[in-house]
């Protein structure tokens, strides 16, 4: 017995050093940038073409931020959001290039892809950037397609976390005349008609039936929208209980199917949590629902029915729509027993479960405080490392309990 204690010994010291060593937090590229002012114009512009979000859920990132000054150049050539969305996509490297990683590169110069690259509008090699580390200390980057224009020069480290993010100045905005083309707009999303063709024909027509409703839906066509459909078979399912709902029942549940926000299906997958809908109010503590992942499956789940997304319409930001197996019934107005059948007996002779269902983990809270779009995924990572140091605490105090009773 007594030679057993040894090795609990030993578990119990992995395991306590395991849950005192520090977890990767999630990042925030907007609250990073905040600190400093002189990038307020840079950060700016990240949110509004939505690339703060797409920083925000990936791994690994190096941001190249220009400061106010040097962005005021870029801006005076009047281009079109979406064009400025590719030439700021060329200043994020899908790599990790911290300062001590500048003087250290193999052979003096390193090619490296950037989110310009990645997103499938740079043509050839236009979005890989050139990193090359000078005598003196000095280090420039030049898109492969600079055109002849002179390189920009690395300033400083702004923020690093190493090897998630790092944020590094440089002297001003990256030439490339590929990124900086014209971009063609998006034609005009026409829900009802998009939903028609693809299976959801009929929740288009309680859409139309409804004129407000579906205003409030196109008014958030230009400022970020997801809409989850059900589809045919669902709404025919659901028919007799649409019915009986009021007038205003029917439209906060029309509502209830869209988010004021987009979600790519990537950030659906990144930013598990409860969510606000259109049919939430003020106090966003009504009329929400859990966003979960289940495998290679996206959820969505209320307190009286679990949906699944089943396609995608249409994936142009900042417009999303999706289609799901079931109709959505908030707990607003739906009671529990509504929708949920009493459970089956047990078969003859079967044993009852010992043990409950297990639960999920809790959601993230959708109170007046929840995190924007951009910052969901950052906050997921947080929430699953500490997820993870309080799972090794436990396990450390059990078997300490263990080797109490060993001794």
């Amino acid at each position: 017995m007594r030679r057993v204690f040894p090795l609990l010994a030993a578990s119990l010291l992995l395991l306590l050093a395991a849950a005192s060593a520090p977890v990767a937090q999630g990042y925030n590229i907007t609250k990073i940038l905040a600190a400093n002012p002189e990038f307020s114009t840079f950060n700016h512009y990240l949110t509004v073409t939505h690339l703060a979000s797409e920083i925000n859920r990936r791994l690994t990132i190096t941001v190249l931020a220009v400061d106010n000054t040097g962005m005021a150049g870029l801006l005076a050539k009047h281009l079109s959001v979406l064009t400025i969305r590719n030439v700021l996509a060329l200043h994020i490297l899908t790599d990790y290039y911290g300062a001590k990683k500048l003087h250290q590169l193999t052979g003096g110069s390193t090619l490296a892809s950037s989110v310009f690259q990645s997103s499938g509008h740079a043509p050839g090699t236009t979005g890989y950037i050139n990193i090359t580390d000078h005598r003196a200390g000095k280090v420039t980057f030049a898109a492969e397609d600079s055109g002849g224009a002179p390189p920009v020069s690395f300033v400083k480290a702004v923020k690093e976390m190493p090897y998630n993010i790092s944020v590094l100045q440089v002297s001003t905005i990256l030439s490339s005349p590929e990124a900086e083309a014209p971009v063609a707009a998006p034609a005009p999303v026409n829900l009802t008609a998009l939903m028609a063709k693809k299976g959801c024909k009929a929740f288009a027509d309680l859409l139309l039936a409804r004129p407000d409703v579906l205003q409030i839906f196109q008014d958030n066509l230009d400022s970020g929208l997801t809409v989850f459909c059900p589809d045919d078979a669902a709404v025919k399912a659901f028919a007799p209980k649409y019915k009986n709902l009021t007038a205003d029942g029917k439209a906060s549940l029309l509502l209830y199917h869209g988010m004021p926000v987009y979600y790519s299906p990537q950030l659906l997958k990144a930013n598990n949590g409860v969510v606000n809908t259109l049919a939430t109010d003020g106090s966003n503590k009504n009329f929400n629902y859990t966003v979960q992942t289940d495998g290679t499956d996206i959820t969505l789940k209320t307190r009286i029915v679990t949906a699944t997304i089943t396609s995608t319409l249409i994936d142009q930001d900042p417009d999303a729509v999706y289609a799901i197996d079931k109709v959505l019934q908030p707990r607003e107005l739906f009671k529990l027993a509504e929708v949920v059948d009493a459970p089956s007996p047990a078969p003859a002779g079967s044993k009852k479960a010992k043990h409950g269902a297990k639960h999920a983990s809790p959601p993230a809270p959708a109170g007046p405080e929840e995190a924007p779009a951009d910052q969901a995924a950052a906050d997921n990572v947080a929430f699953r490392a500490g997820s993870a140091g309080r799972w090794l605490v436990t396990a450390a105090a059990s078997l300490a309990a263990a080797v109490i009773v060993v001794v």
